[in-house]
């Protein structure tokens, strides 16, 4: 964004947008994370690679380029991570029977055992926040959630443009 555009933002009121949604939803993860339990809370084992293995454990069958798409993060990167998690013994990677260029993963019985029940305690906590709120307010939570993956999908298509142009 250039310094003309940025100012243009900030007179918009954007300001208090972007500190509103920054701060959310760093909070909103970190505060569900402390209340559920973190999942993989193994040495050495980084956020991206915690939040690949919850993502797996979600979807086994997916692709690295489906995962790539998935995470907005480039194949190669997926790649790199899946060969990690491959050699701690946390996921597994197999040809597709359909394409056998293309490799499915899905997580060891013990990692989808972790991803199971940490997705369960996740969903009691958020759950049991969300029967708090009013009907009002639940409405007004989706909407949110609609513009904010409208707003997730505008900036991968940015970062494609991007990327299209290098």
């Amino acid at each position: 964004m250039s310094e003309t555009r940025r100012r243009e933002a900030e007179d918009e009121g954007y300001a208090e947008l972007f500190t509103l949604l920054f701060s959310s939803m760093g909070r909103l993860r970190r505060q569900v994370g402390r209340l559920a339990g973190r999942s993989f809370d193994e040495p050495g084992l980084s956020g991206a690679q915690s939040e690949f293995l919850r993502l797996v454990g979600r979807r086994p069958g997916l692709s690295v380029k489906e995962a790539a798409g998935e995470l907005g993060s480039a194949a190669n990167s997926v790649s790199t991570l899946v060969t990690e998690l491959v050699r701690r013994e946390l996921m597994v990677r197999e040809p597709d029977p359909q394409d056998r260029r293309t490799m499915r993963l899905s997580l060891t019985d013990e990692a989808q055992r972790i991803a199971d029940e940490t997705r369960r305690q996740r969903i009691e906590v958020v759950a049991g926040a969300l029967d708090q709120l009013t009907d009002a307010e639940r409405d007004e939570l989706r909407g949110g959630l609609r513009a904010m993956a409208r707003l997730t999908d505008l900036l991968h298509e940015s970062e494609q443009a991007r990327g299209a142009k290098s």
